[in-house]
């Protein structure tokens, strides 16, 4: 096994996106193979059989194949601005309940809102409509301050952002002038912020037997 850790990602994935960023939150060095997901590399597909990333390959063979977990393993390794809150506390739990909103509720209308065609069921609008239920709460908090749990970053936005900014590049001109002023200033801080950026680099696709880049980037 190689001594450092393999994490296999896809660019624009927001499951991945938040995964770098705790990685890249943590200086946490891994080697990244960016995955083409329609030509998922044997090697993936042997760690982790259920073909979705982000995976994390430990040094020791361990596989670490959901994207909070890999959150979760990067900032106990660093967490210089205390992201990850205190295990037990009010904020521990609000930011499991806005993490399970996201990832549940939300996510399904996410999808069929970016992928209305798939699903004709209903119009677009619709789905809009009810995802956008799920980002009153998140509104309320963002109006109150600066972040999800307060004054500073936190777990629960660096696991919601991807998602946010997903839902918002459906329609970004509808977005834009919706009545969301806290969560549409959130989300343009974290679009414009330096982390952003640099996990968001793009790199060729991995092919076997090439070697891999190393994130994040000194």
């Amino acid at each position: 096994m190689s001594d450092m850790p393999v994490l296999y990602s896809f660019r624009r994935c927001p499951y991945a996106i938040r995964a770098r960023l705790a990685i890249a939150q943590s200086a946490m060095p891994v080697l990244l193979r960016e995955v083409v997901l329609k030509a998922k590399p044997s090697e993936m597909l042997a760690s982790s059989p259920k073909g979705t990333v982000p995976v994390l390959v430990l040094s020791d063979g361990q596989v670490i194949d959901e994207s909070l977990d890999i959150m979760h393993w990067a900032l106990r390794q660093s967490d210089p601005d205390h992201w990850l809150p205190e295990q037990g506390s009010p904020e521990a739990e609000q930011c499991s309940a806005l993490i399970t909103d996201n990832d549940g509720p939300f996510k399904h209308y996410l999808d069929r809102y970016k992928y209305a065609d798939r699903y004709p069921e209903q119009a677009a609008e619709f789905y809009r409509e009810k995802a956008r239920e799920y980002l009153k709460p998140l509104e309320q908090r963002l109006c109150s301050h600066r972040y999800l749990l307060g004054e500073q970053i936190s777990l629960a936005d660096a696991a919601l952002w991807p998602f946010i900014r997903q839902f918002a590049h459906v329609d970004k001109a509808w977005f834009d002038q919706v009545e969301l002023p806290g969560l549409q200033r959130w989300l343009d801080a974290f679009l414009t912020s330096p982390l952003f950026i640099s996990v968001m680099k793009k790199y060729p696709a991995w092919q076997s037997g090439e070697a891999a880049v190393e994130f994040p980037e000194n």
